[in-house]
């Protein structure tokens, strides 16, 4: 089997980026979603059930789509697919769930610095021991410095009084969750490459991360009671549609670039992008300006330093 044609780095984190974007975007969506019917899990799975419809809708219209849907079910019954890789949308589930649990309160900043710890140390691991699609990434200098800056980042975002005004679980929570988006990626790139299809890997995605919601839904409810009524502004569901585009491009890139550098791209996308909705769109908690200003500015050194900016010659 030929192996696929690699894009130009510079390309690949470009899409990172754009995955950041939409991340953050998602993040505070679904974040107002969770406050709106007072539990982030059950917004979560609103979420998750949006996107799965689209994908429902839109694969049939594809061919090479039903194609790649037709690998994974046979991979599936022949256990040519391994289980684990099956599971990558419930760390999908967790992402969307502590959306909607913390990022209504903490900001958008905030919830990505929490996210850039849990993404850049199990990045920098899942490469090392060759467990995203890109196989075994070596772990040089400039990753290394890449990942430390994207570290500080956190350092930055929690000076001053942060920690004075919001309880330390719910800082916890989003770094979680980067560790979990890290695998998610592997996992679903490792899937992608397995059926020969991303948007089959997406569709699994979403199947096994609404199995979880589910489930985790009817827990919350039967302990906390009903939610209250889905809001009826049509903007607070659009989630579900970022989180479609977003699972999408990952499986497709992580690839070309592995998953600490994705992780990286994707970093910056979202802390640029939180810079600017926690500015229009302040949060209770969210950090100061200088705290943000400095956040992004590192979160560029880390990319630039992690980057393979000139391709080696063989």
């Amino acid at each position: 089997m030929n192996s696929p044609r690699r894009i130009p780095a510079p390309v690949a984190l470009g899409g990172a980026v754009a995955i950041g974007v939409m991340t953050a975007v998602q993040a505070r969506v679904n974040g107002v979603l969770g406050v709106k019917v007072d539990n982030g899990i059950v917004a979560g799975f609103i979420s998750f059930v949006v996107g799965l419809l689209v994908l429902i809708v839109v694969i049939p219209c594809i061919p090479s789509a039903r194609r790649g849907v037709a690998r994974l079910w046979t991979g599936i019954r022949t256990r040519r697919v391994p289980f684990w890789m099956l599971l990558g949308g419930a760390c999908g589930a967790l992402t969307v769930s502590t959306q909607g649990i913390t990022a209504g309160v903490l900001g958008v900043s905030l919830f990505t610095v929490g996210v850039v710890a849990g993404q850049t140390l199990h990045g920098l691991v899942l490469d090392r021991i060759g467990f995203g699609p890109a196989g075994v990434v070596a772990v040089t200098t400039g990753r290394v410095l890449g990942g430390l800056l994207a570290l500080a980042a956190v350092g930055i975002s929690l000076s001053g009084d942060v920690l004075d005004t919001v309880p330390l679980w719910m800082l916890l929570l989003p770094f979680a969750t980067g560790v979990g988006i890290a695998w998610q990626a592997a996992a679903n790139g490792r899937l992608a490459q397995r059926v020969q299809s991303p948007i089959a890997a997406t569709l699994m995605s979403f199947v096994a991360g609404t199995v979880a919601l589910t489930l985790a839904a009817g827990i919350s409810i039967a302990v906390r009671g009903m939610p209250d009524p889905p809001p009826a502004e049509p903007w607070l569901y659009v989630g579900g549609f970022l989180g479609f585009a977003y699972i999408l491009l990952g499986a497709f890139i992580v690839a070309h670039t592995g998953v600490l550098l994705m992780g990286l791209g994707s970093v910056l996308g979202q802390l640029a992008a939180s810079v600017v909705i926690d500015l229009i769109w302040p949060a209770a908690a969210g950090p100061a300006l200088w705290q943000l200003l400095a956040m992004v500015v590192v979160a560029v050194a880390s990319v630039a330093v992690a980057v393979p900016w000139r391709r080696r010659t063989r």
